[in-house]
């Protein structure tokens, strides 16, 4: 398990692909779990160790998460989240289409805004360019920090929190994000991840109200690669 942050209130763990944040119905050991294995054993905490779950990533996403140790901080930083306080960047490869002259210069800010229906059944989410019926709005700006020759570094700043958001819209958009089999990914990542990661996560202390700015270590290879282009 890969700490990033901790204090008496708050502990930021970076996922790795693969792991669920919380307790679902496959039954395998969620990261929560983790944690609170790790603060009883770290801390000798007695009986059952308190540990709030305020956001989640998508199981086969990796990167920042950030836990409530108290209920105090819980409580805080889910208003906070609600509120668009938390300020979380995500960073993801895409192919390169091959209309090269077609693509944004590097840093150039797009906005992103569709209507996003929510399939259960699939498990999977549908854009709209307007609104239909049982859809939300999502919406989201990214910007290109990177070009290889297949691939693409993609930064991208969430301003609504959608089921697969970032998955559905940039796929959308004519960019798949690698791996990403169910949002039209030609082929899956050998480990079964996508190319997509938690990348940093900054926000005010919710009690101490000193400034949080931490950031996610990137996977070797492909990721290293593209991000030293830049």
């Amino acid at each position: 398990m890969d700490i990033i942050y901790e204090d008496n209130h708050i502990i930021i763990v970076n996922k790795a692909p693969g792991e669920i944040v919380q307790g679902d119905k496959t039954g395998d050991r969620p990261l929560s779990d983790m944690v609170k294995a790790y603060i009883k054993e770290a801390y000798a905490k007695p009986g059952e160790v308190f540990l709030g779950v305020v956001h989640r990533l998508d199981r086969p996403v990796g990167g920042l998460v950030v836990f409530a140790r108290t209920s105090k901080s819980l409580t805080r930083l889910n208003d906070m989240f609600r509120k668009g306080e938390v300020k979380k960047t995500y960073w993801a490869i895409v192919p390169v289409p091959k209309e090269n002259d077609a693509l944004p210069p590097i840093h150039q800010s797009i906005r992103l805004e569709h209507w996003l229906v929510r399939n259960e059944q699939q498990n999977k989410s549908y854009a709209y360019d307007h609104e239909v019926p049982r859809s939300k709005k999502a919406v989201l700006d990214y910007r290109f920090l990177a070009f290889g020759n297949r691939y693409a570094l993609v930064e991208v700043d969430l301003h609504t929190g959608r089921h697969h958001q970032i998955r559905c819209q940039l796929a959308k958009a004519g960019f798949p994000i690698k791996g990403d089999l169910k949002y039209g990914a030609r082929r899956s990542n050998p480990d079964g991840s996508i190319s997509l990661i938690a990348r940093s996560v900054a926000f005010i202390h919710p009690v101490s109200k000193k400034q949080i700015h931490v950031e996610a270590q990137l996977p070797d290879g492909l990721w290293t690669a593209l991000a030293d282009s830049k």
